[in-house]
């Protein structure tokens, strides 16, 4: 029995749009049947898959959706919402129509595409003109609207939110492309391919935030095959890398346009040399095995320009010592009550901040999460919001971007697997490019071979290696150490990562270590690098200072005069 209700676990809205006849698996197809010669309008041309809710036309060689759908995921924020009206969104008349064809698109191709047209207000002009409106779609619900004049210029709804360009139309299939624009759209529709979406807001080259992908994420659960078709230059490229990196290499594939800019600069030349592109598309390079082409451009990038600067979490005196790339891990250790977990707040905050980082959190020794996030809201706030700051603007303001950039991983029984598969979600899902695990003593590995403290810390680093790479995520570990020493005065000795249980491997394992130390006398906190594994990244045994600053929970580079340091923190005055 037909399932009207769901299809490819997507609420059906519209079942049988066309009405055709249910059930049957063939029959006359909606998109070319009715233009075709008397005698032949009813013959059977197209097959029906009614458990996928798609048809293909074997006349006009086209695919087509059986039925339209209700949204699937979202988001829980509140956007603007653009009207619609036959006034201000009119059938793309002559004069579009000319220009569309010139771009090598048919009329048809704008029909399918709800592509309207109608007067908006251009701040690039400050004025009103005529524009193109690339109306985006979810099911029945106008979500945005691109806007382009006659010169070029581009702007969305604002406060509107981001979606896929035609996301309905990879419901049911398998595989789909992904191109940069919406005349990419339109250029892959044309040659016959209706699954096609375009990212909303282009490539940009140091800044890709794909929160389209996380309000569309559930539209690619069921998809074996994903065509990257972005254009070939370094902002492309960036946008490729990171929708590979969300997506998973292993259905992705990608696309060389040679000598053309984009897909509809191919069709300008040559539909079926834009139909031969797509279908030839290449897998994405197999994990663990890399070929001289995969590396050539870094490779090139090395010779011309050296090693590439590490992240920085934007804190001079520690920027002067420390950085470090993604794919890594860093372990930080310290005394108990020295600021190690503190200090990694501060340090994932810079990373946010400077590099629009995602961050995600597996911390226990953070719990209950709502003190966790107080203590990262006070940092981002710059000092201690008060019950009379509670729903103002700048509450608002702080509260959104941690509900958009920080996730805390509440698990009953955190165990490493639990995690790590938790942390592979959020990237794909939320983008975060940075997992703590803090402390690790209490997130066990309840997979481990062998209880030899140090097999099972070597196989804790090199699933923790793993993931980072596979992600390529930065994850930073926090440790404590079991033995702690003191020197002849009675002072507790700064320990290293041979003081953290199974301390040898942790030292040959990390990409980099830190120790976080506080001076009670001097009411100074030192940060110093145990390790760095590459000389460019930061030097080895190098220290900085920092005061903490009890208001905001942030850490001051140096000694600041100002900061009162004997006033008492906020819950402890009586």
């Amino acid at each position: 029995m037909l399932n009207t209700v769901e299809v490819n676990g997507f609420l059906v809205e519209n079942f049988n749009q066309y009405n055709l006849q249910v059930g049957k698996a063939e029959g006359v197809c909606p998109l070319c049947s009715h233009q075709r010669k008397a005698e032949n309008k009813n013959k059977k041309c197209a097959s029906y898959d009614w458990e996928r809710g798609l048809g293909t036309c074997h006349n006009c060689n086209k695919t087509f959706q059986l039925h339209t759908y209700q949204r699937k995921g979202g988001t829980d924020k509140e956007y603007v919402r653009p009207s619609y009206s036959p006034e201000t969104h009119k059938t793309v008349e002559s004069k579009a129509l000319e220009w569309f064809k010139s771009r090598g698109i048919s009329k048809k191709t704008v029909q399918d595409l709800h592509i309207s047209e109608g007067m908006e207000y251009m701040p690039q002009l400050s004025a009103e003109t005529n524009t193109i409106k690339f109306n985006y779609m979810i099911g029945d619900q106008l979500i945005n609207i691109k806007y382009r004049d006659g010169r070029k210029n581009f702007k969305l709804v604002k406060g509107a939110e981001k979606v896929f360009y035609n996301i309905d139309s990879i419901i049911g299939y398998n595989w789909c492309v992904i191109v940069e624009g919406e005349m990419d759209v339109c250029a892959i529709h044309e040659i016959g391919i209706p699954n096609v979406i375009s990212v909303p807001n282009g490539a940009t080259l140091n800044h890709n935030n794909l929160d389209y992908l996380d309000n569309c994420i559930d539209y690619f659960a069921d998809k074996q095959k994903i065509i990257i078709a972005v254009d070939n230059d370094a902002a492309g490229i960036a946008l490729k890398q990171e929708l590979i990196r969300r997506l998973g290499p292993e259905v992705c594939y990608t696309v060389d346009f040679g000598e053309y800019k984009d897909a509809n600069d191919v069709l300008l030349n040559d539909a079926k040399t834009l139909i031969k592109i797509i279908e030839t598309a290449q897998a994405v390079p197999l994990e663990n095995v890399t070929t001289f082409k995969d590396i050539e451009d870094d490779l090139q990038d090395f010779v011309k320009n050296g090693f590439k600067p590490g992240f920085q979490i934007g804190l001079n005196n520690f920027d002067n010592i420390f950085s470090t790339y993604t794919s890594q891990f860093i372990t930080v250790t310290g005394i108990p009550s020295s600021g190690k977990s503190d200090f990694v707040d501060q340090m994932v905050i810079g990373y946010n901040i400077g590099h629009d980082w995602k961050i995600g959190f597996a911390s226990p020794e953070n719990a209950p999460t709502y003190l966790h996030a107080h203590k990262i809201m006070r940092k981002i706030w710059g000092g201690m919001p008060s019950h009379e700051d509670i729903d103002n603007d700048k509450w608002k303001e702080v509260s959104n971007h941690i509900n958009d950039n920080y996730f805390f991983i509440d698990l009953e029984v955190p165990s490493l697997e639990a995690v790590l598969r938790k942390g592979a979600e959020l990237v794909k899902r939320k983008g975060i490019k940075c997992l703590v695990i803090d402390p690790f003593n209490k997130i066990r590995d309840a997979n481990a071979t062998s209880a030899d403290v140090n097999t099972y810390t070597l196989e804790y680093l090199t699933k923790i290696e793993q993931f980072a790479k596979r992600y390529d995520v930065l994850v930073i570990i926090v440790a404590h150490p079991t033995k702690m020493y003191k020197d002849s005065s009675g002072k507790i000795e700064e320990p290293t990562m041979y003081n953290i249980k199974g301390g040898g491997e942790w030292y040959d394992a990390s990409y980099h270590g830190l120790l976080v130390h506080r001076d009670y006398e001097n009411k100074t906190t030192k940060v110093k690098v145990l390790k760095v594994k590459f000389q460019n990244l930061g030097e080895n045994g190098a220290e900085c200072f920092f005061t903490w600053e009890p208001k905001s929970g942030s850490y001051i580079p140096h000694i600041n005069e100002d900061v009162d340091l004997n006033n008492p923190l906020p819950w402890e005055n009586g």
